[in-house]
């Protein structure tokens, strides 16, 4: 079957990287049987020069359309002095809302020869494996009213969730966790919040349904502790936005290597827009030294999460990690004794892991 997907490649790096990830997926699809139909469109500072929008409708339209969305990076200096509606950030919430992409899943597992580089002792976060399921479209940052008062001095945000909201991104807790070590972690403040306290209602109403799994409540304070004494501690954890977003960006450098790590933003009938964790990089952007790695994971998630394709997503993660036991990295990671090589390089490397047929034409095609 034809899968069709929409490239967004946004701002700063992002071009660079989507390029790598369309090449890595073209050599799956021709060492599979698979076929992928590539379709690009505009999203964040890049959209806002061109379209004076950072989600042009036509983006909206494409992506509804598309049976997964892969998004390279938004953002940068250059908009920094945009009216806060028009932001290159409000094209990715924008378009999550748009899709009703309520789950972020984000994953968090260092590979070995980059643990070094840890602010952690490698005894402490050697065998981690986290996934953070994280909700994504309501609470805090889509509440309102959010304004300020006329004269300045006051201002208000709205954290707000419905029951359904609450429920179908617990359920999602609860199946990651029932598909990997059977220990779900629910993040909440509930000795503070009251939507915390319906939050643990539901954990413990839906705990019900899931016996096998093992349910632990935690506030959002001792988790954050947490993570930096004793990573290996938590298989899934489950929990609101605002929370979500702090403790995957703190999880998020246990690994030592921020470029590395992939994301997936899904809805329940597979439905999901695939991205790197990292930000858009603008001052390396064009010079061909910036890691893709995290965006062809991020492609990797995209074939096992939305097209149900568990052995092709392995087989890009076992080149990945391949490449990097050879030694092989990029000017932000460091390996010992390893060497260092540009955007296109590392790319070509991942192949050559990922096949044992010629790839020469996907390597001289992949910035054509």
């Amino acid at each position: 079957m034809n899968k069709q997907i929409i490239l967004l490649p946004g701002d700063g790096i992002g071009r660079e990287i989507i390029d790598s990830a369309k090449v890595v997926l073209n050599s799956v699809a021709t060492e599979f049987g698979h076929e992928f139909t590539f379709h690009q469109h505009a999203i964040g500072g890049d959209a806002i020069d061109r379209f004076g929008t950072p989600l042009p409708d036509d983006t909206v339209k494409a992506c509804r359309n598309a049976d997964a969305i892969l998004l390279g990076a938004v953002g940068g200096p250059k908009w920094d002095t945009v009216p806060a509606k028009m932001r290159p950030e409000k094209g990715l919430l924008g378009i999550r809302k748009s899709l009703g992409l309520f789950a972020n899943l984000r994953p968090v597992k260092g590979f070995k020869p980059l643990l070094h580089a840890s602010p952690l002792k490698e005894e402490i976060i050697n065998n981690s494996d986290i996934l953070i399921v994280r909700e994504l479209t309501g609470g805090l940052y889509f509440g309102t009213p959010s304004e300020r008062t006329e004269d300045g001095n006051a201002v208000v945000d709205t954290l707000s969730y419905t029951r359904f909201e609450m429920e179908r991104i617990i359920e999602k807790g609860f199946e990651s966790a029932r598909i990997r070590r059977k220990h779900l972690t629910s993040v909440d403040k509930a000795n503070v919040l009251e939507s915390s306290r319906l939050w643990r209602e539901i954990v413990n109403e839906k705990a019900k349904d899931y016996p096998d799994v093992t349910v632990e409540h935690v506030l959002v304070d001792a988790c954050a502790m947490k993570l930096i004494t004793n990573p290996s501690e938590f298989d899934v954890i489950v929990t609101e936005n605002l929370f979500g977003d702090i403790l995957s960006d703190e999880a998020s450098v246990l690994t030592g290597s921020l470029g590395m790590l992939p994301s997936a933003s899904v809805r329940t009938d597979g439905v999901g827009l695939y991205e790197p964790v990292h930000g858009s990089a603008p001052d390396i952007a064009g010079r061909g030294i910036c890691n893709p790695l995290g965006m062809i994971l991020s492609a990797a998630l995209m074939l096992r999460f939305s097209f149900g394709m568990e052995e092709e997503a392995s087989e890009i993660e076992r080149a990945v990690g391949a490449c990097l036991e050879q030694g092989y990295h990029t000017a932000d990671l460091r390996i010992k004794d390893g060497k260092q090589v540009g955007t296109k390089e590392i790319t070509e490397i991942v192949l050559e892991n990922l096949t044992s047929k010629s790839v020469s034409d996907s390597i001289s095609n992949m910035y054509s």
